[in-house]
């Protein structure tokens, strides 16, 4: 049986990817008729549930503040190993094309960001700690504005999750516009994330279908 696909979609926090990933996998389905699984990060395994609750503020440490730069690297590498242990690696063995709402991209773009001053330093360790993760056969980077992002992230009504500060936001956007300096060997393509969901949808679609 022919091995499945990996392919990730990637951005600031309102380009848009979960919106992405399911549009990606109705068409791949519907459309070309494949078997297609989605899944993000943090994962729904018991590691990517705690993040989760990290991220929205609901575990904090002793004295209120949430866990640093370097202990949420960490959990995120340890969450990913067992999101490709129990369901990635899996599924792409059966042959199923497998879409995930980001992956070891976002470690490397938050975590660094957030770790300041030790920039480099910071993206090394990072990589290193992901070194025996199952690398994407396509990264997919939907690209947006930060204001673009800041106004769609309001427009969901939702309480601010811990990176989503406007100013991480824009280094966080420059980042990903430099992805492929950072990840050297991984296949990237950077998509404009303006427009409608149905033009997004569009690029992401013709991105994935680019011949390697």
């Amino acid at each position: 049986m022919k091995t499945g696909r990996f392919v990730v979609i990637e951005g600031i926090d309102g380009a848009g990817t979960t919106t992405q990933v399911a549009r990606l996998a109705a068409r791949l389905k519907q459309g070309d008729g494949l078997s297609v699984r989605t899944t993000r990060e943090p994962s729904d395994g018991p590691i990517g549930t705690m993040i989760r609750q990290v991220l929205t503020g609901r575990i904090v440490g002793a004295d209120g503040i949430a866990p640093g730069w370097a202990t949420m690297a960490l959990l995120f590498a340890a969450d990913r190993m067992d999101h490709v242990e129990v369901d990635i690696d899996p599924l792409l063995a059966r042959g199923v094309i497998v879409l995930s709402d980001r992956y070891d991209a976002s470690s490397v773009a938050y975590q660094s960001v957030v770790s300041g001053s030790r920039g480099e330093q910071a993206v090394d360790w990072i990589r290193t700690l992901n070194r025996y993760a199952r690398r994407p056969d396509l990264t997919i980077v939907v690209d947006v504005p930060p204001d673009v992002a800041a106004m769609r992230r309001e427009a969901r009504g939702e309480a601010a999750q811990l990176y989503e500060q406007n100013e991480m936001q824009r280094a966080l956007a420059a980042f990903y516009k430099d992805l492929p300096r950072h990840l050297p060997g991984d296949r990237i393509l950077v998509v404009d994330g303006v427009g409608s969901p149905d033009e997004i949808a569009d690029r992401v679609y013709a991105a994935y279908c680019q011949p390697e």
